[in-house]
């Protein structure tokens, strides 16, 4: 059992050359209020005046104090580095590596200047702490932390925050499980109100690792005493409580010996608790301490021994992460390419290791691309959206030029279907667009999937350099095959604008539906001629009077001028809404002496009114040729862009990468500027080796102890 308070204190020394609070050692946790007597407790334990004194806060940082006994038959705590110390005690800092203070004057004025210079010269508090070992053969084997005082108002140039700021730390160290907190309160003050209790009772509610301590028994009023408080009577704390006497402020200015006011303590006790005095006082307090640490370490040590185990293999795996340190940077350098190449090429092709389950990326989004976006567009372009009527008549008119047609013209056709292909154009040069985005993103998910030389980290993270220019030469990559496949594609719809086959396989039906319904057209245009004839053979000319007269030919309104029986002239009556010309106007008034009305103005399209019934059935005609045509073609281009950009982005990108990124990065000039490794990683490394060291140097602590030392 006396082995085991030892191993704590290796164990203290192995992590706090670390400076990471990774395992809570058992320990003793001091806390109490400002001015309650912690600084005389410590100092009694040591049986040596070695703590910083005076007004305000003077323990201003944790100090954690290894107290190790040494006995005569022990020769190896006198050795250090080799060299014998005479000493009979002294003192040792973490800080000061291995320099001796065998004179505790010296060990005061270094506490004090430490903490000046962690915590500077205005009372405010630090969370480092000062690491300190004490050997002597005086003391028994303890390790304790001394806290700041808790306070309330702030004094002086006190932050004003002060209560808040030492509240934290002693929570911070008390919340550790493993911790024993010694509770220390002025027996001059009403124990119900021990700030220090209170704190302890919210992280340790059943009291099964608090101890309380009751300074300061002979400063009580008079007639008074603390028997009832010393008994448990008035807050009952499962450890028990001790009751001491400390020095008095006029015992430290004349600098009495320790060891005499331990005498005074041990006769003050005798005299007012003489039934008690046996379970109080300093040497009891000691006591007391070690035999509750050691039982507490015994019952910590399995769980520790299991904590350090499991944190070994962690920091042995997140040390592998960072990788190893690079020997051969040609080899690496041909292998993060080559991992590279491979990571994107099965990203695209869907043979990745890490398959994504929240979103879809590499190919799989281009699929959804092609069939999904790029094909649900096409389908929901309408084949004659932009296209009316007037549009289509406006269009035939034009194609017949000076002749009137007696049938649909197929230019009209032509014109009119190759319009609406056009459409097609934006919406395939979007879907390279999309991919071309697709294949830029890829570069950035390689980059972090990439395993590391020797481990599993992300090599773009460990070498930003390299990770940077294979950005750029990707990038390149794809923005100098993004062009060939926009051309492809343009050309692609620029063909099939070169030619309307109107003989291809799939529009025969739509050409046989036109023939049968230029026959039907035949005929009826025939019909109309024929009736136009018969009207005019019927007319009797003769019969006209003289003058203008207004006459219905087959549906139009005709002026007529006759003079003497016979026609001199005929026009098209012209309404006003149609040509836009006022009554009276140039275009409607008669020449003075002659019958003759001017041309009215040519409208610029054709007017709106409602179709004669030829004219809707060449307009039906045209609108289920484009249709039908469009939707040829439209398929062509579904089924076309995909695979031009497949063949001139994708696959070309998949097959040249590894070439261009080698014949770009794999430079004898720039292999040492590439592999740089970034600092963030560098630093990262060094502080898991030196955990790793530590777990592995205290796991081997923990196993030297056989099991008979623990029960």
């Amino acid at each position: 059992m006396e082995s085991l308070i030892p191993v704590i204190n290796k164990l203290q020394d192995v992590f706090n050359t670390v400076g990471q609070e990774t395992i809570h050692l058992p320990q003793i946790v001091v806390v109490g209020s400002q001015s309650s007597g912690k600084s005389s407790v410590l100092e009694s334990l040591v049986g040596r005046d070695f703590l910083p004194r005076g007004t305000g806060i003077v323990t201003r940082r944790p100090l954690v104090l290894q107290l190790v006994h040494l006995s005569k038959d022990n020769h190896e705590d006198r050795y250090q580095d080799g060299k014998r110390i005479d000493a009979e005690e002294w003192g040792q800092f973490l800080h000061t590596k291995s320099k001796i203070y065998t004179d505790f004057a010296e060990i005061k004025a270094e506490i004090q200047n430490e903490t000046d210079r962690m915590s500077g010269t205005n009372k405010g508090i630090c969370y480092d702490p000062i690491n300190l070992k004490i050997f002597s053969p005086k003391v028994v084997s303890l390790t304790l932390v001394d806290l700041p005082g808790m306070t309330k108002v702030p004094v002086g140039d006190q932050p004003v925050d002060i209560e808040t700021q030492i509240r934290d730390m002693c929570l911070q160290y008390i919340s550790n499980p493993n911790a024993i907190i010694l509770s220390v309160t002025a027996a001059n003050t009403d124990m119900a109100t021990s700030e220090s209790l209170k704190l302890a009772k919210e992280v340790d509610p059943d009291g099964r690792r608090t101890l309380a301590v009751v300074t300061k028994l002979d400063l009580m009023d008079a007639g008074t005493d603390a028997m009832d408080v010393l008994a448990g009577r008035v807050i009952p704390v499962k450890l028990g409580i001790i009751g001491v006497v400390n020095r008095s402020q006029q015992d430290i200015h004349e600098e009495k010996d320790i060891n005499e006011s331990m005498k005074a303590e041990a006769a003050f006790l005798q005299k007012k608790y003489p039934s008690i005095a046996n379970r109080n006082g300093t040497p009891y307090l000691a006591k007391t301490l070690n035999r509750l640490l050691m039982h507490h370490i015994r019952d910590c040590l399995p769980d520790l021994k299991t904590r350090v185990n499991i944190l070994a293999a962690q920091f042995q795996s997140l040390l592998n992460s960072y990788g190893e340190v690079v020997e051969d940077k040609s080899a690496l350098l041909l292998q993060i390419i080559t991992k590279f190449a491979s990571s994107y090429c099965s990203t695209i092709e869907g043979t990745a290791r890490d398959i994504q389950t929240t979103e879809l990326c590499g190919g799989a989004r281009i699929c959804y691309i092609f069939h999904e976006t790029f094909g649900k567009t096409l389908n929901s372009i309408d084949p004659l959206g932009g296209l009316t009527q007037l549009d289509i008549l406006t269009a035939i008119r034009n194609a017949t030029g000076t002749r009137p047609a007696l049938f649909v013209p197929e230019v009209s056709f032509e014109l009119l279907v190759k319009r609406q292909i056009r459409r097609l154009l934006e919406p395939s040069l979007r879907c390279v667009e999309l991919v071309h985005e697709e294949l830029q993103r890829i570069i950035q998910h390689c980059g972090t999937q990439i395993p590391s030389y020797g481990g599993q980290t992300q090599e773009m993270m460990r070498f930003p350099k390299l990770n940077e220019k294979i950005v750029d030469v990707m990038t390149s990559l794809l923005r100098k095959r993004l062009p060939v496949t926009n051309e492809m594609v343009e050309n692609i719809v620029a063909i099939e604008l070169a030619y309307i086959n109107t003989k291809h396989p799939d529009f025969a039906e739509a050409s046989l539906m036109h023939r049968a319904l230029v026959e039907n057209n035949v005929g009826n245009l025939s019909q109309e001629s024929s009736g136009r004839n018969f009207v005019q053979e019927e007319r009797d000319v003769r019969a006209l009077p003289s003058g203008p007269q207004q006459e219905n030919v087959n549906g139009s309104s005709w002026k007529i001028w006759a003079r003497g029986g016979k026609v001199e002239s005929m026009a098209p009556e012209f309404s006003p809404q149609h040509t836009g010309s006022a009554p009276g106007s140039p275009a409607t008034r008669g020449v003075p002496g002659k019958g003759v009305n001017l041309l009215p103005e040519v409208p610029t399209q054709t007017p709106v009114r409602k179709l004669s019934q030829r004219e809707q059935r060449d307009c039906d005609v045209i609108e289920r040729l484009i249709k039908s045509y469009f939707l040829i073609v439209r398929k062509n281009i579904q089924d076309s862009v995909p695979k031009s950009v497949m063949h001139f982005l994708v696959n070309n990108v998949k097959d040249n990468l590894q070439s261009e990124l080698v014949s770009q990065l794999y430079k004898k000039e720039q292999i040492d500027r590439l592999l740089e490794e970034s600092e963030h990683i560098a630093a990262r490394r060094k502080e898991a080796q030196e955990m790793l060291k530590a777990l592995n140097q205290a796991g081997q602590i923990i196993s030297e102890i056989r099991e008979t030392h623990l029960w």
